[in-house]
């Protein structure tokens, strides 16, 4: 029998596996572990507590902390008295957090330390509790206390019938309340139900790599991010396996050494930069080496076009390989495949790719480096996967096929439409945005796709996104933009040309890789700036923008390209926590230039005219 509620596909886990490590995480530099039973003890502790302060089922509170244990203590302590958890990314300004906690109506807060605390105290946001999971010292103001004072008043007024009480909770209760990144305007509220996420966990569950006990998962994306949240979480625990905390994403390498995961969720940028660097040590070392990976790297992707090749039962059975091709194929494993992933932990059996599109080219040299890499494809509003390459049978370039408790179809202008249990109920106090989400039953998801032969989806771009030209030609940037981002010299791109003749790519460069390439060949700057001035700086980054949009058509290749000298990042407004562009606030920002660019261009062109 099904679970009803996330609170009651927990607690099967905790009574099969008591005492297996729940979770791993830093203290002090030394690895802490919590069992499954501990776990459920503290959330138990944490739901009295909360009781106790008067949350009741409905209100609102929110967790603004990076991952950890209390976050997922604080969740299901909140499901399991029916209240809903809203969480906000700890990386938000004062100004953000207020909108969404004012918008929310949220009644409390769980904070992670004094730094976040600070942040809602001075948006002004108007909450009854602030709890923070690491304060600096205990309070003494009203409405202002530590989790361990939360969980004292829970022992002291644990609840009675708790059990019997989160056993009665529907699949259509609220769980969540998930405000989505706001790419291209005001973050909206969206309304995700218990029975939204168990659809997609079962679902997952049986369309993926099949996930064990034994598995061990490195996280380092924020679980305010429902692909996290969904796939590094409560597909996790339903499992049973270890979820191990990373410490930033500074520190993944060091935590990939230590921890050794087996498994692993991550945006496409974390592959991006993997890939980059790989490529950067074997361009570097001698011929020999080059050679020889070269070589490992052929055979891994002749293993990967088998793979695509067999038959399901074939590749069960064993039979998918020639004896004398798995000779020549362990070769290349113990020389190549075994010290790449060494340099990982060791141990990747399987890797998930979501929260945006992954250039195939990358997909496939992971493959071929006997590191499969499962790309999904889903929004905030679905809870969040709706199609995903299967174990069996993953297709580089595609996000997959659908769930099988899913429908999906292509509008008449290629949009991805979908409908089913995971889908949500729609957006908190927006009305008129949740109607025009929806066409009758069916999820306007907002992205153009297109199937294959056998009925694997490919996202092409945002359907606000698709460029216009004057030309009358039509232009999906983000798979220009995603081969551009290839380059270990360039961290994000950005192509712009709506109603212009031509499109022009802004760039921001990956200044880790840039820097040292710019010392060794001359510049003598420390300033970004300067740097990004220097001739030699400047060719470098048209070359590379030449070089992975030459396979493009020609009005699909920038015809100019703006260095951007500051990075972009979260704190300064260009990039969502999950990392993703907000192309409003860098087109207005760059407007000046844009267009500036574009006049001297026309002007350049008239000129020439006038001298023929």
């Amino acid at each position: 029998m099904k679970p009803s509620n996330l609170v009651e596909m927990l607690y099967r886990t905790v009574t099969k596996y008591p005492q297996k490590d729940a979770f791993m995480w830093k203290i002090n530099g030394i690895y802490q572990h919590m069992s499954y039973e501990v776990f459920w003890e503290k959330i138990y502790v944490a739901a009295s507590g909360l009781k106790a302060l008067g949350i009741e089922a409905g209100d609102k509170v929110a967790i603004l902390s990076n991952s950890n244990p209390m976050w997922g203590i604080t969740d299901f302590a909140l499901a399991s008295i029916e209240a809903v958890s809203v969480p906000v990314y700890p990386t938000l300004p004062p100004e953000q957090i207020t909108y969404i906690l004012k918008n929310a109506d949220a009644r409390a807060i769980v904070v992670e330390d004094e730094e976040q605390r600070e942040k809602v105290l001075a948006g002004g946001a108007e909450c009854d509790f602030i709890i923070t999971m690491y304060p600096e010292a205990e309070f003494s103001v009203q409405g202002e206390l530590s989790f361990s004072s939360l969980e004292a008043l829970g022992k002291e007024n644990l609840i009675t019938g708790w059990e019997e009480a989160w056993k009665q909770i529907e699949p259509d209760q609220l769980a969540t309340l998930i405000y989505t990144s706001g790419t291209t305007g005001k973050p909206k509220g969206t309304l995700l139900t218990h029975g939204n996420f168990l659809a997609n966990v079962e679902a997952v569950q049986f369309w993926f790599i099949e996930l064990l006990p034994e598995d061990l998962a490195l996280s380092y994306l924020p679980l305010s991010h429902v692909f996290e949240r969904m796939a590094g979480h409560y597909t996790l625990l339903s499992v049973g396996c270890t979820i191990a905390y990373a410490e930033s994403i500074e520190t993944i390498q060091n935590n990939l050494q230590e921890v050794r995961p087996t498994i692993m969720t991550s945006v496409p940028r974390l592959f991006e930069k993997v890939y980059a660097k790989v490529l950067d040590e074997i361009n570097g070392g001698s011929p020999a080496k080059k050679k020889i990976f070269n070589w490992a790297v052929g055979v891994g992707r002749e293993r990967y076009e088998r793979y695509l090749s067999t038959s399901v039962q074939d590749l069960i059975f064993g039979e998918a390989m020639p004896k004398n091709f798995m000779r020549k194929w362990r070769l290349a494993d113990r020389l190549v495949y075994q010290k790449v992933k060494k340099q990982l932990g060791g141990r990747l059996r399987g890797l998930v790719s979501g929260g945006g599109t992954l250039n195939p080219d990358i997909a496939r040299f992971f493959w071929s480096l006997d590191m499969p890499i499962l790309e999904g494809y889903g929004l905030t509003e679905t809870a969040p996967v709706i199609t995903l390459n299967p174990m069996s049978r993953a297709k580089a370039g595609t996000v997959g096929k659908v769930l099988p408790n899913l429908e999906v179809k292509l509008s008449d202008d290629g949009e991805v439409l979908v409908k089913g249990p995971s889908i949500m109920k729609g957006y908190y106090k927006n009305e008129a945005a949740t109607l025009d989400a929806f066409e009758g039953e069916w999820f306007k998801t907002g992205d153009i796709g297109e199937w294959d032969e056998e009925q694997y989806l490919r996202i092409i771009d945002r359907k606000k996104r698709i460029l216009v030209l004057s030309t009358g030609k039509n232009v999906a940037p983000q798979l220009i933009e995603n081969a551009i981002n290839e380059s270990p010299f360039i961290e994000q791109s950005l192509v712009v040309g709506d109603n212009r003749k031509f499109i022009m790519c802004l760039v921001n460069p990956d200044y880790e890789n840039l820097l040292p390439w710019a010392k060794k060949n001359g510049v003598r700057s420390d300033s970004l700036e300067e740097i990004c001035r220097y001739k030699i700086v400047k060719d470098l980054i048209h070359q590379e923008v030449a070089d992975r949009t030459s396979g493009f058509a020609r009005y699909e290749q920038p015809k100019k390209i703006l260095i951007i000298s500051e990075p972009w990042t979260v704190d300064s407004g260009e990039l969502t926590p999950k990392l993703s562009l907000r192309i409003n606030i860098i087109q207005e920002k760059y407007q000046d230039l844009i267009e500036e660019t574009y006049l001297e261009a026309e002007a350049s062109r008239e000129e020439a005219v006038v001298r023929v």
